[in-house]
């Protein structure tokens, strides 16, 4: 009777865990990045502590503010780089390798059964992989870095079921908005949710990391898709260790479920400055823009920029237009394939791997009263700016909108 989530703490917490039990748990990878591990650190070392727990379990990629943009990020980034040294961690991803979200999964530490746990909010990414992955604060991380276990509360599970095709300019990204639309900011507070269905089933690991990493927007503490063959492909030859993938039983117990048909499903526009404020394109009136952005840990990698470069082709865009790869692989890759020759020639600007505009912290920062199309999952009052508002996308709507200079249906390029 028991959930994907209950199955992997009674693992690494040597007990049965059953919903809202309190357990100590073993923490399979630890991971902070530049923005997160100064304060990680710091409370490290009030913690009196000297050594981490295990050098070879602790993952530090720098990819918020890459490259350092003012002397006091330079200087900060600096004082890490000496840290991670001094430990012994090999597992350190330093400017221009991308983000976070993206790395762990292309280097094989996103496992199926795994309990991984990031310093940022979007670590339920790895959840895609049939793993239990989870944000904390700087001093839970701290914890970590010292113990290599962490208190948890077990989560209730809701099942997300989605069946049917997608329609032609329809995509993951549609779908994660459609449900954050209908469940909620709230509507999955601290809960675990595993998503189910021939809609699931038919995504990419692309598409399903753009499904898990939003899960923390309805308020989710975890987004897991059950791991099959489409995981087990991506893993060869890359998984980091030897891993066991857990299944929900059939009679496990759910909070709440809830069912979608993806082949009603059109094109979904998140408006500011809430994530839930979801309409359907076709409802959307005239808006203009002035910046459409692609990439982020939501969609940077290179189906997204494979998709937005198929509409971009041989056209120009309207508005100021930036794209960047989730990684330096995605990156190579896109230039292999003549995807970034394709933008470049379409008048797109392309930024290092990294997390660029999204958090309006680096690049691509937005004016006052100024509108932007994104592809990234927050779309929060200041977010890329102060006074700017931010649409939320899928990187065919966004490239769309690029071209016309307003929100625009793919469907109609």
């Amino acid at each position: 009777m028991s959930t994907i989530s209950e199955k992997i703490f009674s693992r690494a917490s040597g007990k049965e865990a059953k919903a809202n039990d309190f357990v100590i748990a073993d923490v399979d990878f630890a991971m902070a990045h530049d923005g997160t591990s100064v304060l990680a650190v710091n409370a490290f070392r009030e913690m009196e502590e000297e050594k981490v727990w295990n050098p070879e379990r602790i993952i530090i990629p720098f990819d918020h503010l890459t490259p350092a943009n003012t002397d006091t990020t330079a200087g900060l980034q600096q004082e890490i780089r000496g840290w991670i040294k001094d430990q012994g961690i090999k597992n350190f991803y330093d400017v221009g390798e991308g983000i976070c979200h993206q790395l762990l999964p292309e280097n094989g530490f996103a496992l199926p059964g795994k309990l991984i746990v990031g310093a940022d909010s979007h670590s339920c990414t790895y959840g895609a992989f049939g793993a239990f992955g989870t944000g904390v604060g700087a001093t839970d991380m701290a914890e970590i870095f010292s113990s290599g276990k962490l208190w948890f509360k077990v989560p209730e599970s809701i099942k997300i079921t989605a069946e049917g095709k997608l329609n032609n300019g329809v995509y993951a990204k549609d779908l994660i908005l459609k449900i954050i639309g209908t469940l909620g900011v709230a509507g999955a507070t601290y809960k675990a949710a595993e998503f189910y269905g021939s809609t699931i089933e038919a995504l990419s690991m692309s598409g399903r990391m753009t499904l898990s990493n939003m899960a923390i927007e309805m308020g989710g503490k975890a987004g897991i898709v059950p791991p099959d063959k489409t995981t087990f492909d991506f893993l060869e030859n890359i998984a980091s260790e030897e891993y066991e993938p857990v299944y929900a039983d059939e009679d496990a117990v759910y909070s709440k479920e809830y069912d979608f048909d993806a082949t009603e499903l059109e094109p979904q526009i998140a408006i500011p400055h809430q994530v839930d404020n979801v309409q359907d394109i076709s409802e959307i009136k005239p808006t203009k823009l002035d910046q459409a952005f692609i990439g982020t840990c939501t969609n940077g990698r290179l189906e997204d920029l494979e998709v937005a470069a198929s509409i971009l082709k041989g056209e120009k865009v309207a508005i100021r237009t930036i794209v960047v790869p989730a990684s330096r692989n995605v990156l190579v890759e896109a230039v292999r394939k003549g995807i970034i020759e394709t933008l470049l020639d379409a008048g797109v600007v392309v930024g290092p791997p990294g997390c660029g505009p999204c958090l309006g912290g680096h690049m691509g920062v937005i004016g006052k009263g100024e509108t932007c199309i994104s592809t990234a999952n927050r779309n929060f009052k200041g977010r890329m700016g102060t006074g700017g508002l931010i649409y939320l996308s899928s990187p065919a709507t966004a490239a769309a909108s690029a071209l016309t200079g307003e929100i625009t249906d793919p469907r109609e390029i």
